[in-house]
């Protein structure tokens, strides 16, 4: 048998609510059968957006990151730890898996401080104030290690909780990530609605199976990495530098891509490497 690793997976909303998260579920499924120890962190983006403008709510997206406040975060509690970890937990049920649902107030698991206004990539040069968005401070790890000890799967929702109580809004990959730093996790698997870093956007076939921080920086300049997937690397690269082994990005997952993509890096998506 192989020795036992620490899996983090994010999935991201629109994952969450679509066919393949049944090839996701089995693939989980069977990690757990094999002692690995699984946690699943999943967004909810596309269906944040959706219920905000059913509500008159215009939603404001600045490099990849969701400006929050009062309302929006109200938003986020009903879809992120609500519908969708609901929708996650019960796609792993059906498929044999024992999920367990997960958010920053369920005894203090993601823990959290709100972002001071800070300059961010690809948005200019001024500090900006996202508003009701957290910072990761730390997790319980020692509930999660109960959880894994039972074979029990984890599933956080993206929110944070501070110490006094406040609810923040935390971007899904920045808690995978530093979840995954905090286990010294051997796999960090994120995944999108593209089949990796690409190319080009537009042609899913100029998949780059391996990628570097410098290569990153150069993809930022020249406009081929961009949006979503500028935040998503910047994490990425940093969790690498934090003690995780390896992060991998994949998306459009078939039967078995996800357990590929951990017991065999680079096979399925892309590897990042330091």
């Amino acid at each position: 048998m192989a020795a036992m690793m620490n899996v983090v997976v994010k999935l991201g909303g629109e994952v969450v609510a679509s066919p393949e998260m049944d090839s996701v579920a089995k693939d989980v499924r069977d990690l757990v059968e094999d002692w690995h120890r699984v946690a699943i962190v999943h967004g909810g983006g596309p269906q944040a957006s959706a219920l905000q403008k059913v509500l008159g709510q215009e939603p404001r997206i600045i490099a990849g990151k969701r400006m929050t406040d009062q309302a929006t975060l109200e938003v986020m509690k009903f879809i992120v730890a609500g519908q969708v970890n609901v929708d996650c937990c019960a796609r792993l049920l059906a498929n044999g898996v024992m999920p367990v649902g997960l958010h920053g107030a369920s005894g203090h698991m993601i823990q959290a401080k709100r972002r001071p206004p800070s300059v961010m990539t690809g948005a200019g040069p001024d500090p900006i104030d996202l508003g009701l968005v957290g910072d990761v401070t730390g997790f319980n790890l020692g509930l999660l290690g109960d959880l894994w000890e039972r074979r029990y799967v984890p599933v956080l929702a993206c929110l944070g909780m501070s110490a006094e109580g406040q609810a923040l809004n935390i971007n899904g990959d920045t808690v995978a990530s530093q979840l995954a730093g905090a286990l010294r996790a051997d796999a960090l698997v994120l995944v999108t609605s593209t089949p990796g870093v690409l190319r080009d956007v537009k042609d899913p076939a100029s998949r780059i199976a391996r990628m570097t921080s410098a290569e990153f920086q150069t993809g930022v300049r020249a406009g081929s990495v961009s949006g979503g997937m500028i935040p998503k690397l910047e994490e990425s690269f940093a969790v690498l530098a934090g003690g995780a082994r390896s992060v991998v990005i994949v998306g459009k997952l078939g039967p078995g891509d996800l357990r590929r993509a951990v017991l065999d890096p680079g096979s399925v998506g892309t590897v990042l490497v330091a």
